[in-house]
């Protein structure tokens, strides 16, 4: 099938191409009618702008750098389709890498997408990120940025993510309504973003149903592959009724190391995970689970990028966006005594 192009479009409708041109691009200039014609035809003929053409015409690459700790993780998946969705809609290609949770990583691949001239940059930051020099410089080169589920307070950027305090006051309020009282909270590195919101949500819970936060019950984890195992040793011997873990795959490890010491879940301990992962209804038992909006941030990160970059934004808007989460109940915090 051939490419249909705005000359066709405009041959098609006995219009000029800069009377079609004008009219794709909302363009006050037509009116509503004609504008309604020519959007309605190229849909039907599902016309796309040509890059090229319009980078060379708009000096802009009309390309976006995506940078995720890791694509493997399901959740970062599912952030970039919601990215690549918007960016096609609105003619722009992505182009995606990945840090790998290391700093100098992040450095490289955020100049990588500098060097190829992208338009902006849509970020998370990797764990080992505490130093965001590199991001505020490119911020006072006027290079358009949104941050994205791990963000940062130091720089005055749009931000994106699930409303992680809500969530963990969720889980940590559920625990507590099944009976438990000694609720372990299993994390991941404390300078990171959604570790200090996931903890003021499990606070601010045990707060409001007076239970005293112990700080014995906080295990810090990396993302090593062996990490969990220890933490659950020195977990069990605080004698804990629940483990809230503030991620899926944190969840994961407390599970296999629970069921390896023969732990019974949930008639001596509960387990709730962090994101909804696509396994957690398949594992035995199916795991409760707070479910991020993943596509929904990636969507509206991606919006806002573009609207930066096209100045329909007249000048970035700090602050965050935070879309709520949901609870997904299942069997590992469905316990109930006789």
């Amino acid at each position: 099938m051939d490419t249909i192009t705005i000359k066709d479009i405009a041959r098609a409708l006995n219009l000029s191409t800069s009377t079609v041109s004008r009219a794709l691009r909302d363009s006050y200039e037509i009116n509503p009618e004609t504008k309604r014609l020519v959007i309605e035809y190229a849909e039907r003929l599902n016309y796309r702008p040509n890059p090229i053409a319009l980078s060379l015409k708009e000096n802009r690459s009309r390309v976006i750098g995506v940078i995720v700790p890791q694509i493997a993780n399901n959740f970062f998946s599912q952030i970039i389709n919601g990215i690549e969705a918007i960016a096609y809609n609105r003619g722009y290609n992505v182009i995606i890498f990945q840090s790998h949770e290391s700093y100098e990583r992040e450095l490289l691949t955020v100049q990588q997408a500098v060097t190829r001239k992208a338009d902006g940059l849509l970020i998370s930051l990797s764990s080992s990120t505490s130093d965001v020099t590199h991001l505020r410089e490119l911020q006072e080169k006027k290079l358009p940025i949104v941050l994205f589920d791990r963000v940062s307070t130091e720089l005055d950027l749009p931000c994106v993510t699930a409303d992680n305090f809500a969530g963990a006051f969720a889980a940590t309020e559920h625990l507590i309504q099944s009976g438990r009282r000694r609720i372990a909270h299993v994390t991941i590195p404390p300078y990171i973003s959604i570790t200090q919101e996931r903890l003021a949500g499990y606070r601010a819970a045990l707060e409001q149903y007076g239970i005293p936060y112990d700080e014995s019950l906080i295990q810090y984890a990396g993302f090593g592959q062996n990490e969990v195992e220890p933490i659950i040793d020195d977990l069990l011997s605080q004698s804990p009724d629940a483990f809230f873990a503030a991620s899926d795959r944190l969840a994961l490890g407390c599970l296999a190391a629970l069921k390896k010491r023969n732990v019974a879940i949930p008639e001596t301990v509960s387990l709730i995970g962090f994101t909804n992962t696509p396994v957690a209804d398949l594992l035995a038992p199916p795991m409760s689970t707070v479910e991020q909006p993943a596509m929904e941030i990636g969507q509206i990160a991606a919006e806002q990028l573009i609207d930066l970059i096209e100045v329909k934004a007249k000048r970035p808007q700090p602050g965050t966006v935070r879309i709520p989460t949901r609870m997904v109940v299942r069997d590992s915090t469905q316990y109930k005594p006789d």
